[in-house]
């Protein structure tokens, strides 16, 4: 039975567009009853009157487009913010003198902030600013002077205006990480239903195959060793807390989006920073434990690839030079300013000399595959090895030299 993708929506931005679009039909029906009280004052009503119907129709008209930031968009952010500007500059022309010296309203009056809140709520508090500019400006030359009522309601408009839009900032910070952290919580759940049922079924079988492989013995124990290292590496995957979660959609009309658990595509990936540990979990075994952090160790994508490349170089050393029954240990350690990465087995260690007797003639997996790779990196590859002690291989990874080398990269 196929499974649903469940999608919850949230935001708190709906609430801040739905009191806008009733605050601009509320403004429009303000500003012209204003004008009707006041129709002595106009030496030019049939100025006023024309622009109040253009006021009228365009509000009404453009409700739709105060629903949510998609619809919003900037051509007509910037011709609502034209009509408040026409409506304040035509003021002085439709009205006597005795209106403007008594500090009465403009012709669209309070409608104006509606248009520097559109501006707020779609990009937040720099963009509020920007539009409530133009309209300091054009209320000043309206009046021709600063009076004290002006600079008040101008300062007044700036300083709300930009206060809802770095609101608007915070909240929707605050949606993006909310919904991370459901898409987090529904990926555990999920990691952890996967880890009940392949408990159930899958390792049992494996496990059970192991031991009667190695009961039977012949070709059925060679089927049980492979069976084991399945079920240590399938146990390795459901336990180690490596399932990702889907990126949220930052541009949802209607706010964040939590989707289900999706895999990641390698082609995708971007220059994003990649958990060394996904990279890492493939090697764990039957005789090669994993041991690392319970946070993601983010690097690069080619520091990652190139640092689990050595790993997987070390690991084929071990197998034959160490013989198919010795045992390895991976640690992962993520340090402030490095990624350390330690590969162990349990062999026989490497006789003394015998690194520079294999690049004398002509064998360089150790010289190329891991010391190669770390140095590209500006890393470092450290060989310790004692005669029947076992050997281990420390890689070490510089963050900030794989920071620069990526920029370096990109600039070429």
């Amino acid at each position: 039975m196929a499974k649903r993708e469940k999608v919850m929506r949230m935001s708190v931005e709906v609430p801040l567009w739905r009191a806008l679009t009733a605050y601009r039909v509320l403004t429009m029906l303000y500003a012209v009853g204003l004008f009707v009280s006041a129709y002595d004052d106009y030496d030019r009503p049939g100025v006023a009157i024309a622009y109040y119907a253009v006021l009228c129709v365009w509000t009404l008209a453009t409700l739709p487009r105060v629903q949510n930031a998609t619809a919003c968009t900037k051509r007509f952010l910037a011709a609502d913010l034209a009509i408040a500007l026409i409506g304040i500059v035509l003021t002085p022309l439709v009205v006597n003198d005795q209106h403007i010296l008594d500090g009465g309203p403009t012709l669209p009056s309070i409608w104006t902030a509606g248009s520097v809140l559109a501006y707020a709520l779609k990009g937040g508090w720099r963009w509020a600013a920007f539009a409530s500019t133009p309209v300091a400006v054009a209320n000043l030359l309206e009046r021709g002077a600063p009076a004290r009522d002006t600079v008040h309601n101008v300062i007044l408009v700036w300083v709300a205006s930009i206060a809802i839009g770095y609101v608007v900032e915070v909240a929707r910070a605050s949606e993006r990480t909310l919904a991370r952290a459901l898409e987090i919580e529904a990926a555990t759940r999920e990691r952890e239903r996967l880890a009940r049922d392949i408990h159930d079924s899958v390792l049992q079988v494996l496990a059970m195959v192991q031991r009667r492989g190695a009961v039977i013995g012949g070709e059925a124990a060679e089927l049980g060793r492979m069976a084991g290292e399945q079920e240590v590496a399938l146990r390795t995957l459901v336990s180690g807390g490596l399932v990702p979660v889907s990126r949220v959609s930052e541009d949802e009309a209607e706010g964040a989006v939590v989707r289900a658990v999706e895999e990641p595509d390698d082609d995708a990936a971007g220059d994003g920073p990649v958990d060394l540990r996904s990279l890492l979990a493939r090697f764990a075994a039957a005789r090669v434990s994993l041991a690392e952090p319970g946070a993601p160790v983010l690097l690069p994508p080619p520091a990652a690839r190139e640092l689990a490349a050595a790993v997987g170089a070390a690991l084929d050393n071990v197998r034959k030079h160490a013989g198919e029954h010795a045992r390895a240990w991976i640690l992962v350690e993520d340090e402030p300013d490095a990624v350390i990465v330690s590969v162990r087995d349990d062999g026989p260690g490497i006789p003394e000399g015998r690194l520079a007797q294999a690049e004398g003639e002509g064998r360089l997996g150790v010289a190329l595959s891991i010391r190669g790779r770390l140095r590209d990196l500006g890393g470092s590859a450290e060989l310790i090895s004692t005669p029947g002690q076992g050997t281990e291989v420390e890689l070490t990874v510089p963050k900030k030299e794989t920071k620069d080398a990526r920029g370096k990269a990109g600039t070429r």
